[in-house]
């Protein structure tokens, strides 16, 4: 019987800087890199402190955990492997952030469908060849609080089509990998 290859992480900076997480890397896991996730919490520096997040298509949760890391106060993992959410579930346990995460072994669409919670900031990151940004995009909008912030990952050869209420408000290439930090405000109703 052969292992699952296991994969490690270091968080960034915050209150577990340097601290390194393990991570089931089966699965095409690919955690972002490490030089996007300085970048992205750069961005996010403001408006960290204190916020709800959500990790969409979380895989190692290098994105959440690196949110908690800088002073977030909750973050939603949503995962569809069984593999990875243990491995976050086990990560949360060892950082001692068990009471600030709640872990959800479940498709992103169909959670997003059913959760009543409301967040600050979501990080979207699917798999590339499963053409999810748009959809899931629109199955967000009713989660996210008013002043939200969304960071997207997507392959450089292809563009996400952002729909109506989305604006892209900083956006990078690094390798191979293209992102953005976006944010929605549902249009003014006619009439």
């Amino acid at each position: 019987m052969s292992r699952r290859p296991l994969g490690r992480l270091r968080i960034i900076a915050g209150e577990w800087r340097s601290r390194l997480i393990d991570f089931d890397a089966a699965d095409g896991v690919r955690p972002t890199p490490d030089r996007v996730r300085q970048t992205v919490f750069d961005w996010l520096s403001p408006i960290i402190a204190g916020a709800t997040c959500v990790d969409l298509f979380a895989g190692s949760g290098a994105l959440g955990f690196e949110a908690l890391s800088r002073g977030a106060a909750t973050v939603s993992f949503v995962e569809t492997g069984v593999a990875q959410t243990d491995a976050i579930r086990a990560a949360a346990a060892k950082l001692g952030a068990v009471v600030r995460t709640e872990v959800v072994n479940l498709d992103a669409m169909a959670w997003l469908r059913g959760t009543r919670a409301h967040f600050d900031l979501a990080f979207v990151d699917p798999p590339y060849d499963a053409g999810l940004w748009q959809p899931v995009l629109l199955a967000l909008q009713p989660v996210l609080k008013d002043d939200n912030r969304v960071y997207v990952e997507w392959p450089k050869k292809i563009t996400p089509l952002w729909p109506p209420g989305w604006q892209v408000l900083k956006e990078k290439t690094a390798g191979q990998v293209s992102y953005a930090l976006a944010t929605y405000r549902a249009p003014e109703s006619a009439g």
